[in-house]
């Protein structure tokens, strides 16, 4: 660094004797054309800023080198007046960048040693690692994976110097979704993370035990965008041909051949913005899964044992044996196939290839064509005539385009949206802007289409930030829902705190063959960064109905919240007995807060478990010696308190009052988590007590937890069935075999009736 000052310092001195100066102050010492320079030459900013290198009509462009007086300098490739192609990048701290970049800023492959001596090695966007990269820390941890503006985010692989490994999705530096850990003992942990903590069920195998696949990690799970971990494979094979390309083209002097010259205005020093940090990510690669003393030795615990687990934020609150006889069933392909199919979840991107992409790129240009075409249209009220039959937009998209349509990589396709102008209020109403309707459907990222249809044989799909809920309709359906839409939206408009389905469009994709396919967008009101632990489907007839999913009667209760909540589901049952609507349920989700004195066990749990021991064998002693007073999984506070609260996706009216606020209206506090509003079906906490067939599984005794916090989302869903002819005749016959009362197909009235006085035992009232 001494060296680089003093020929800093001698090549001032000799700018200073030679040199022109210009009227900025500023002195060049080269070629000109004409009175600009040209060529090669050396140039020296009025704030001691040095360069040498080429020059373009007063444009830095070509290779040359540039130093700041605070003693960084890069050395490469210019354009235009900006740091823009191949070069390296020595920072005042000791850190060093080498690889491509763009308008001063890294952009493309390179590699990046940090002050710390971790090191980046792929993909640059705007400065920061964006795209298939590797990181490895000076501690020798290393992840290989996706990366989004600087963070781990999307599937990658994490390996630890002990020889931990967790391969995962990742979000925002933190394991989060479908995971596979394997520790160093030889046990692994096929489950879901959430926001770096386990969470939700996952299968526990000790070491000796038979894994359901034999391949490597991070061949086992596939990425988020449904293609296989081999695509990761390729992505190391591009970036090792990239870097071979870059070192052919610095050492043959290729880069200017590939350079096209901009038109860019010309400042004074080019600022250099490094926004890339000093080191990414210290805290992922800080402790092991294995970091914890591990007490106890393997031969104590019998070896050959998989345990089904369930965690909340990281704690473990269930572990009980698999079922001997179901693993002995597992072999070979099976196993395998069992480990992909829950790799990929309850639901899967679509990808060019799947049975439903050019569906989805058809549902995608007919809404991105329709709510272009009403927006503009001045918002009013809705008249009768936008109900009427005639209240349609049809559209021909042809693959080649149109006068009226683009071009389009999809098959030719008719077509239809229902009562624009209705739906285009409704949407006013929860306030989704249209931008954001259509970025979020319609915009780069595909839809995620669930693996299991509903039992009426239709298919869900999801947008990518699983704000809406597309779904297909039979076309009985079709008719009922533009029967009742007058109806539902007058209902809409004068109950803010309905719970019944949110409905924002109607459409119809005519294929040519003749083939139609109805779709339904509707608000996704499980839409919460929170993991939903529980789904319940709630209709009050026992008939069919599967007792387990019951299992919550009496169970949940609204303890601390002032709301009028069976008047809201009456006067939603009143809606729907007048248009004579049956089998509807109550979608019921929960999400359970973990108890603060089971928080300070969760050590011993990781400790144990990286051991490949069963926690059930040695945790449910230590539990018996923790506090039990401090057991709040939230807090509330008054909603007129200082901080952001986040609000519940197309949500409105009013919120949500507590008794624990004095009555005032609250936001719910998730320690760790963040604050979120309280308003009626969405982030309501409740208290749940467990049922006996849960307590008998569980890791501690029963009279140490009874009860947990619990966050609510409900609404009212399945709509769209009439009590008709068949419906009569259903109820007729199943009548003679079952209790009339007990069975799903009834007179309008008699569900409402007992669809309330169902809730009312499952919600009962504080005391």
């Amino acid at each position: 660094m001494r060296g680089l000052q003093v020929v800093s310092f001698l090549v001032v001195l000799l700018l200073q004797l030679r040199g022109n100066t210009l009227p900025n102050g500023d002195i060049y010492v080269g070629s000109f054309d004409g009175l600009v320079p040209h060529g090669p030459g050396k140039y020296m900013w009025t704030d001691g800023a040095l360069y040498d290198g080429e020059w373009d009509k007063s444009k830095m462009t070509g290779r040359g080198l540039i130093q700041w007086p605070s003693g960084a300098s890069y050395e490469g490739d210019f354009r235009g007046g900006f740091i823009d192609g191949a070069g390296t990048f020595k920072g005042v701290d000791g850190s060093v960048y080498n690889g491509s970049w763009r308008m001063n800023k890294k952009h493309g492959m390179g590699t990046m040693v940090y002050s710390n001596s971790d090191t980046y090695e792929g993909f640059w966007n705007e400065g920061l690692p964006d795209g298939f990269g590797k990181y490895t820390w000076a501690d020798g941890n290393v992840y290989i994976g996706r990366w989004k503006s600087g963070k781990m985010n999307g599937s990658g692989v994490m390996q630890w110097i002990n020889g931990d490994t967790l391969d995962c999705n990742w979000l925002n530096g933190l394991a989060h979704g479908k995971g596979y850990c394997k520790y160093a003992s030889g046990a692994c942990y096929i489950g879901t993370w959430d926001r770096g903590l386990k969470d939700g069920h996952g299968t526990f195998y000790q070491p000796g035990s038979k894994i359901p696949c034999n391949l490597e990690v991070s061949d086992c799970l596939t990425s988020h965008d449904g293609t296989s971990a081999s695509s990761s494979s390729n992505e190391k094979i591009t970036i090792g041909l990239l870097f071979l390309l870059q070192k052919l083209c610095k050492n043959w002097r290729l880069c200017r051949f590939l350079q096209r010259p901009r038109r860019i205005s010309n400042g004074t020093t080019p600022v250099f913005d490094d926004n890339s940090g000093s080191h990414l990510c210290q805290d992922v690669s800080s402790k092991s899964f294995s970091a914890d003393d591990q007490f106890l030795q393997d031969s104590e615990v019998d070896k050959d044992s998989v345990y089904e687990r369930e965690y909340v934020q990281g704690v473990l609150i269930m572990e009980q044996p698999k079922n001997e006889d179901s693993r002995m069933s597992e072999s070979g392909i099976a196993q395998e196939n069992n480990w992909v199919k829950q790799a990929k979840g309850p639901m899967e991107t679509i990808y060019k290839g799947h049975r439903s992409y050019y569906l989805m790129l058809n549902l995608q240009l007919g809404i991105r064509y329709t709510v272009g075409k009403i927006t503009p249209v001045p918002l009013r009220e809705v008249r009768s005539n936008d109900f009427g039959p005639r209240a349609r937009i049809k559209m021909y998209f042809p693959c080649e385009g149109s006068q009226y349509t683009p071009p389009h990589y999809s098959v030719d396709f008719f077509w239809k949206d229902y009562c624009p102008m209705v739906f285009r209020n409704l949407r006013e109403m929860f306030h989704i802007d249209a931008a954001d309707y259509m970025m979020s459907i319609c915009g780069g990222d595909s839809l995620k289409e669930l693996s299991s249809p509903g039992k009426s044989g239709s298919i869900f799909y999801l947008s990518q930030d699983e704000r809406f809920v597309i779904k297909t309709l039979r076309k009985t359906e079709l008719k009922i829902l533009l029967k009742m839409l007058p109806k539902y939206y007058n209902h809409v408009k004068a109950y803010d705190n309905t719970l019944i389905t949110k409905f924002f469009g109607v459409h119809r994709i005519t294929l040519k063959p003749g083939r139609k396919v109805r779709f339904v967008v509707m608000g996704n009101m499980f839409c919460t960064e929170l993991r939903i632990h529980r789904k319940y489907d709630l209709k009050g007839s026992t008939q069919g109905r599967s007792t387990k999913k019951q299992n919550i009667n009496e169970n949940t209760t609204l303890k601390d919240l002032d709301l009028s909540y069976v008047f809201h589901i009456a006067l939603d049952c009143m809606f729907l007995e007048s248009q004579s609507i049956i089998d509807y349920s109550m979608l019921l989700g929960i999400h359970f807060r973990a108890p603060n004195h089971l928080k300070s066990i969760a050590s011993c749990q990781n400790a144990l478990e990286s051991s490949g021991i069963s926690a059930e064998t040695e945790c449910s002693v230590a539990l018996h010696h923790e506090e039990t007073s401090s057991s709040k999984g939230f807090l509330l506070v008054a909603a007129d308190e200082p901080g952001p609260a986040v609000r519940g996706s197309h949500i409105r009216g009013s919120m949500v009052r507590a008794a624990e606020g004095g009555y005032e209206e609250v936001d719910l506090v998730l320690p760790g988590t963040g604050r979120f509003r309280v308003q009626l079906g969405v982030n309501m906490p409740a208290r749940a007590r467990k049922g006996q067939e849960d307590r008998n599984v569980e890791i501690e005794n029963g009279d140490t937890i009874e009860e947990y916090d619990v966050v609510l989302y409900l609404g009212i869903i399945d709509i769209l069935q009439e009590y008709n002819v068949s419906k009569r005749v259903e109820h007729a016959v199943k009548s003679l075999k079952f209790d009339p009362l007990s069975i799903s197909a009834v007179d309008p009235n008699l569900y409402s009736r007992r669809f309330i006085s169902f809730l009312e035992k499952v919600f009962p009232e504080q005391d």
